[in-house]
């Protein structure tokens, strides 16, 4: 019981301080808003919309079964496609994260060996339409492949 009585006359009720003691806490609650909001802003900065756009470029996936159609593929080659174009989808979105120089080379890297896979699966009319819709897809999404 003299603990409680003690605690209780050590204890500031907010209602007992002084004007100037909740001025000064008012500041201080207000300078501890501020520096959060700032801190936060400061590591927002880098995760723009337009990183997340610039990335979405290099997402490569893409509806399987709408291939398979218009290439008229068979189910096993639309399953090995799957799995070729899958591991092409990964080699894209790194190369996404790198830097220019070794971006150009990760993406002819990627777009070399996804096609060397699949004209081992497709026959050459269906190859030639992969080329065709994958050389269409890199343009319109402004990914330039220069090929030797």
């Amino acid at each position: 019981m003299l603990l409680t009585k003690a605690r209780k006359a050590n204890y500031q009720r907010p209602d007992c301080l002084t004007k100037k003691e909740r001025v000064t806490s008012m500041k201080r609650l207000f300078l501890v808003i501020v520096a959060m909001l700032s801190m936060t802003m400061t590591f927002a900065e880098n995760e723009s919309v337009g990183n997340a756009e610039y990335v979405e470029t290099y997402d490569m996936s893409l509806n399987y079964r709408r291939l398979g159609e218009c290439l008229g593929l068979t189910l096993e080659q639309m399953e090995t496609v799957q799995h070729i174009h899958e591991t092409f989808c990964g080699e894209m979105m790194f190369a996404s994260q790198l830097d220019k120089e070794e971006q150009s080379e990760m993406v002819k890297s990627a777009v070399l060996k996804d096609l060397k896979y699949m004209s081992y699966i497709l026959d050459a009319k269906q190859f030639s339409g992969y080329r065709l819709l994958l050389n269409t897809t890199l343009n319109n999404r402004g990914i330039v492949v220069v090929s030797e």
